[in-house]
């Protein structure tokens, strides 16, 4: 096992750093490099190569879920950029999505108190609309304009959908138990 733990997630899979990735060529990567390090293959090995091998099993796993989901793969590249994203710390958003935000906040609670099923179901379908825009965009400032302040900001903007789209989950849970 000659791997080298110096490459990032997209070299681990034979991969250029970019936002727009081939899902098949991922895929096909992902399996070819767990093959190699699966902790099975070692079984008879020393419990040094047992070890390296979990490591790079492990390492393969965080790499490939990293890169499968469009939010965390924008992150990871932002990363590679030196930028942080400040999910934690940068609460500060265009006046427009503050009003949104609050609007379906709002909606979402008033949903949840009345116990309306189909109004939180109408309001978890036009997150999905919102964060498919916001995704679209993401890639458009990450590939094609490379601001990548503003990518930061939309991965901001997805960070909060996402959290709402749980709490709408978790109602819409709550109303069927």
């Amino acid at each position: 096992m000659n791997a080298d733990f110096n490459k990032n997630h997209f070299e681990l899979f034979g991969l250029k750093p970019s936002f727009r990735i081939d899902a098949a060529r991922l895929e096909a990567g992902y399996r070819e490099l767990q093959s190699a390090v699966h902790p099975d293959r070692y079984a008879a090995g020393s419990d040094a190569e047992k070890r390296v091998s979990m490591q790079w099993a492990t390492r393969a796993n965080e790499a490939y879920r990293t890169l499968k989901q469009p939010v965390a793969r924008a992150r990871y590249l932002l990363s590679l950029e030196g930028v942080d994203t400040q999910e934690e710390t940068n609460t500060a958003m265009p006046a427009d999505f503050l009003m949104l935000q609050m609007e379906w906040r709002e909606a979402a609670q008033d949903a949840r108190q009345a116990k309306d099923a189909a109004a939180l179901d109408k309001l978890s379908g036009t997150l999905r609309f919102e964060e498919q825009a916001l995704l679209a965009s993401l890639e458009n400032a990450l590939e094609d304009r490379r601001d990548l302040p503003q990518a930061a900001l939309i991965v901001r903007k997805l960070r909060f959908l996402a959290k709402l789209g749980e709490e709408i989950g978790d109602a819409l849970e709550a109303l069927e138990s």
